[in-house]
Formats: structure tokens, C-alpha cells, sequence
């Protein structure tokens, strides 16, 4: 796990090739702490920031090939290296270092840029191919590890994270207003956006190519569903459910492989507690566990951590995240995820990879990708309800199994029918809408665009930044089972989009952190594709087929847990006894009318009503967060004002 930038194009000087590597380099310097490398030819330069885990000794960055032909910079880890190696050396490869680096290096001799296909990873790359003179940029298929680009004049110029790009002559760092729509209705761009104007997401699974001849993108891998009516894959639900159990099993065998020890995030929950019972028999030493624990009861799962620590004899370290724990981390969480947020989730996690560096590891296992690849999220139940009692729109019975959903949201217990089918839309979307799954989560989200300033308004133009995800679909997407269509939402937009991202690399490598995941092996990840609907989500029990496969591996009171999404204290982080001097600030009607997004009154008005009143809505805590966060990016990170230049 490390980090990389580099450039290809004539609008770098030789004398200035290896001072801007080394300030690109440096910017991202957490990502890999351990080692730098610099390597620079005519018109091409890349530069690495090196997290050590596998190949401590011989996989240094970045790395030529023997002939000379290629050279890599590359972010992440391919997780099958040790088979791809010994098939290479079987047809004649010869190696000179046991990392995975040079693995990559040897395939893409072999088969070019279609090397991709065989790897099974987390990982960003960069190829220079100096004999057919051209980059090769390549990105995973879930979207696990970031990679950026821009472009000035002719030259194009990559790395992990925009401080690096930030670093070149001639790039600003401007707000995109379209991207903050994106963040205010979606909770995060619509890659290739970023919310940098002119700075540019590669998309999970996706190459870049560049040669003289100029920049081609394209996608190497795709997330599919069969049609509706095709016949399933998988009819033996124990056969489903064996499988299943051995792929998870590889998959999270594979992902133990490291000079390091390897340990595991523990929640509580099904998902951790699962990779955390498998990883345990395959470390050697033992399986250290991870936790964040919290004051309030209603975020807080530790009696749950401690039964599955216990249960698996680990060696358990936890980080509580108490009053005030938010707020003071805030400001290097927004610098670190390099966007605006909405929730201030990532903050707790960001402590928690500190907890993981202060105790020696480098490397954990994490449960993410589970409810998107098996149903686990309350949206796809949701959206299962509402259509449900949209088949009979005046029933009084059928609205109240929202509140079976949402049983650990107190503020549900006590509501009508009435109120309930209202407040959860049921009825209100067509069956036939591509985004029906999502449309409350939607609503709910934009409501904080109230907040926006009359210039932002006039420099959006009616701009509709659901619609834009609608004309991102693919063709065939009509033809999916609604729960299938439900679940590509999630898995293409919003977990690259922000689980992966905000919550996960960068929480993560801001502490020189590597996290990995066997629930988005995408061998998994096909696999479960083809499962039938029911077995995913079987009436209202979620990740039916996942409980099924894994359930002599957990007390029963975990196995049989209902999901509790994670989250954390949103605008009471930063209110009352939490209240910072840079929460005033930015909140101040002076630097909100400076920065020009928001409505200076309007701003005013919700951060006296969160003050008063800190259990403040679902709304009312996006609008805040969102506010303060964007106040903090432009702080950070935009040096001019945000609306210089009407939306592209």
C-alpha cells in the first residue's frame, strides 16, 4: 500500500522533473512513509511514497523491468501474485524480487494493458511503456484505491490524491459547483467529477491511456446482473451457501498474505465479526481486533465487539470516541478525504487507524462491500416495503413495518401510519423510476440545497444531479430485478463514491494504514451477482445467504443480528461543550458570505437551531455537516473563490 504521481507530456522542464516529483511525492508522504522513489526520463516522471507490507527488502518503487522497456509506480496489493508468479516462471519468466510490483510488470510484457484482467487486487498503477511510448493508468474494479489526474497544455499529470496535483504549475484548486450538487444530493461526486474543477476520478475499473497521439479511456471489467426471467445460476441453496463459504474463505486467506502482521476491524456486526473469525485461525500470532466504541448508546456496539473478541480468543484494542472527539478531528479528516461530507462517519475511523498505527500493524481486514454485494442495507428492505404498500396505498397496516426497520431510530417508535407512509414516500415514486430504491434518501438529502447561495443557483442552472446518475446507467439496467437495481446504485456510485473512499482509504492511509476487503474480491462479487434476489434478502431478513453460509462461525446472537448501520453524533459533535473556535468561524455569517456557497442567514439560523436543540433531524444534520465541511475544503484547499467561472 503506498502512493504514486507522476506526469507524461513536454510541458515538464529536465531541471524541473525531479524537484516537482519530489513536492508530489511529499504532499502524499503518509501514504507511504517507509521509503521514496524517483524515476524520470524525456517527458515522462513518476515518483512513490512506499508503505512496506510485502517484498520488505527487494520490492522498492518505482521499479523497471529487467529489459528496460517498462517501469511501474503502484498503489495497493494484487492479492494472487504468488500464482500469477509461479505460472510466469513456468513459461520462462525470470524474477528478480519476490513483490507483486514486479509481478504486474512481467504480465503486462505478456499480455499489455489486458493484464489487468488477471489480477486479483486493490490497486492503482502506473506503466510507462517506453518502447511503444505511451502511460498506461490503471485502476481496481470496486473502486478500493484512489487515482487522480488533470491535464495542463498537452501534459497529463496522475496521483493518489489531488495534494499532489496540487503541486504543479498552473493547477488551482477551484470548487466545481456541479460536484457539490453531486455531494449535496448523492453524498459524493459522480466520478469522473471531483470536487476540484479540472481535476479528474479515474472510475473503478477503468485504463487510461495516453500516447502521443493524445488520452483514451475505457473499461476493462463491468458490474452485471442477469435479466429478469433468465434462468438463475444457483437453485440449491446449500449448494449456493458451500460455495459461498469456500470462496470467502480464499478470498480472505489471500488477503492475510503479508510480511506483516495483519489484523481486523471489529463493529460488532455480522460482516466484521465474519472476516474476523476467518482471519483468526490463519494468523500465526494470533488475530488483533479493532474497534471504535462511543458514549452514546444509540452508536454504540462494544458489548457486541467484546463477545465476538472474546468468542475468538483475539488480542482486542479499542478507541472511544467521547465528547468533543469529532470536533477536534474534523479539520484533518476534511483535509484528508479532500471533499466536502455530509456525516461526520469517517472521523471516528480515522481515530481508529491511529489506534491500529499506534500498535505496530500496518495492515487490516474490514467487513465494507458485504451489504452492498448481499442486500444488508436497510434501503434495499425499504424500498421492498414501499412498493409493498404501494400496492395498497390506503392501508393502515402495511406502513408500519417501516418502523420494524428502523427499530434502533427511537424517534419512529411512536409515529402513525399515516406519518410513517408520508415521511418514507410510500406511494409517491413510480415502480418503473431507475431510481425508485434511492428517491427518499434523495429528497432527504437535497432538502440541505435549501441552504445554497443565490450565486450557487445561478451557476447551476437547473442543474439535476440525480438525472446525471440516471444517464450513467447502463443499457440493460431496466432489465434487472429491482433489488439488482438497487444494488448497483450502491455498489458503483456510493461505495467508491464515499464508503471506499471517505470512510475508507483515506481515514485509513492518513495513519499509513492499508485496508483490505474479501467481501469485494470480484470473484465474490460475481458470484454473488448471480445469486436469485430471495436469497440475498429473504423477506425482510438481509444477507440471508451470507448468515447461511457463516453461521458456525458466530455466537447466535451476532449471527442473528439485524444490520445497525454504523454512524456517529453528526451536528451535536460540534455544539454546546463540543463547540470549536474554527465551528464558529465558519459558521460566522462574515465567512460564509465570503466563500459565497451558502445563504449567510439561512446558515445562521440552522447552526442556532442545532445549538439549541443538538438531536436535530436527519435533515437538519446533513445540512450542517455538509455546510461545515465545505467551509473547511475551502479553507484548506481553494485559494480563490469557489464561483470564479461559471459551471463547466
Amino acid at each position: 500500500m503506498c502512493g504514486f504521481a507522476g506526469y507524461f507530456g513536454e510541458g515538464v522542464a529536465p531541471q524541473d522533473a525531479r524537484p516537482l516529483l519530489h513536492r508530489m511525492v511529499a504532499a502524499i508522504a503518509h501514504r507511504g512513509p517507509d521509503e521514496q522513489g524517483i524515476f524520470a526520463g524525456p517527458a515522462v516522471g513518476l515518483g512513490h511514497a512506499r508503505l512496506s507490507i510485502v517484498g520488505l527488502a527487494d520490492g522498492q518503487q518505482p521499479m523497471t523491468h529487467t529489459n528496460g522497456d517498462s517501469t511501474i509506480a503502484f498503489n495497493g496489493e494484487i492479492f494472487n501474485y504468488v500464482e500469477l508468479r509461479e505460472t510466469l516462471k513456468a513459461q520462462g519468466h525470470i524474477f528478480r524480487t519476490g513483490s507483486d510490483t514486479e509481478v504486474i510488470l512481467h504480465l503486462y510484457e505478456r499480455m499489455g494493458p489486458d493484464c489487468v484482467s488477471l489480477l486479483n487486487g486493490d490497486f492503482a498503477f502506473a506503466i510507462w511503456d517506453a518502447s511503444a511510448h505511451r502511460m498506461v493508468i490503471a485502476r481496481d474494479r470496486m473502486g478500493v484505491r484512489p487515482l487522480f489526474y488533470t491535464t495542463v497544455g498537452r501534459t497529463l499529470y496522475f496521483a493518489s490524491e489531488v495534494k499532489a496535483l496540487l503541486q504543479v504549475p498552473g493547477v488551482r484548486a477551484e470548487m466545481d459547483p456541479l460536484a457539490l450538487d453531486q455531494i449535496f444530493t448523492l453524498w459524493a461526486p459522480i466520478a469522473p467529477r471531483t470536487a476540484f474543477r479540472n481535476i479528474f476520478e479515474l472510475e473503478p475499473a477503468h485504463l487510461l491511456i495516453a500516447d502521443k497521439g493524445g488520452m483514451s479511456i475505457r473499461p476493462y471489467w463491468q458490474l452485471q446482473y442477469p435479466d429478469i426471467g433468465e434462468p438463475a445460476a444457483y437453485t440449491d441453496e446449500r449448494v449456493a451457501a458451500e460455495e459461498l463459504r469456500a470462496l470467502l474463505t480464499d478470498a480472505t486467506r489471500i488477503r492475510m498474505r503479508a510480511d506483516v502482521p495483519v489484523g481486523s476491524y471489529l463493529s460488532g456486526g455480522l460482516d466484521s465479526s465474519i472476516v474476523s473469525a476467518l482471519a483468526a485461525p490463519m494468523a500465526p500470532n494470533g488475530l488483533s481486533t479493532f474497534s471504535v466504541t462511543f458514549g452514546s448508546e444509540e452508536h454504540d456496539e462494544s458489548a457486541f465487539q467484546m463477545q465476538m473478541a472474546k468468542a475468538l480468543g483475539t488480542h482486542h484494542h479499542a478507541v472511544a470516541c467521547g465528547d468533543g472527539d469529532i470536533a477536534s478531528t474534523f479539520p484533518d479528516v476534511i483535509r484528508f478525504t479532500e471533499r466536502p461530507i455530509l456525516r461526520t462517519a469517517p472521523a471516528p475511523l480515522y481515530q481508529l487507524s491511529g489506534l491500529v498505527r499506534e500498535k505496530g500493524l500496518k495492515v487490516v481486514l474490514t467487513g465494507e462491500g458485504a451489504d452492498e454485494v448481499f442486500a444488508g442495507y436497510d434501503i434495499f428492505k425499504e424500498s421492498r416495503v414501499r412498493r409493498f404498500c404501494a400496492r395498497q396505498p390506503g392501508s393502515r397496516i402495511r406502513p408500519h413495518l417501516f418502523r420494524k426497520l428502523y427499530a434502533y431510530l427511537p424517534g419512529l417508535k411512536q409515529q402513525s401510519a399515516e406519518y410513517l407512509a408520508a415521511f418514507f414516500g410510500a406511494g409517491d415514486d413510480l415502480p418503473d423510476d431507475p431510481l425508485f430504491s434511492h428517491r427518499p434518501r434523495l429528497r432527504g438529502t437535497a432538502a440541505a440545497k435549501l441552504f445554497f447561495s443565490g450565486d450557487l443557483r445561478q451557476a447551476l442552472q437547473g442543474y439535476d444531479a440525480a438525472a446525471e446518475l440516471i444517464s450513467r446507467l447502463p443499457g440493460d439496467f431496466g432489465r434487472w430485478h429491482p433489488l439488482h437495481q438497487a444494488q448497483y446504485l450502491e455498489s458503483r456510485f456510493l461505495l467508491p463514491g464515499y464508503i471506499l473512499s471517505s470512510q475508507g482509504d483515506r481515514m485509513a492511509m492518513a495513519h499509513g494504514i492499508e485496508g483490505r476487503f474479501p467481501f469485494l474480491d470480484h470473484r465474490l462479487v460475481e458470484f454473488a451477482t448471480r445469486l436469485p434476489p430471495e436469497m440475498k434478502l429473504k423477506g425482510l431478513v438481509e444477507k440471508h445467504i451470507l448468515r447461511e453460509a457463516t453461521k458456525d462461525l458466530l455466537p447466535e446472537s451476532i449471527g442473528r443480528r439485524t444490520k445497525q448501520p454504523y454512524r456517529a453524533p453528526d451536528s451535536q459533535s460540534f455544539v454546546g461543550k463540543n463547540e470549536r473556535d474554527y465551528v464558529r468561524e465558519a459558521f460566522s455569517e462574515h465567512r460564509i458570505a465570503e466563500a459565497g456557497l451558502f445563504n449567510p442567514k439561512a446558515v445562521s439560523k440552522l447552526y442556532e437551531k442545532c445549538s439549541e436543540k443538538p438531536a436535530s433531524g436527519y435533515r437538519d444534520n446533513v445540512a450542517f455537516v455538509g455546510i461545515l465541511s465545505t467551509q473547511l475544503w475551502q479553507q484548506t484547499f481553494s485559494a480563490t473563490k469557489a464561483l470564479g467561472a461559471q459551471a463547466a
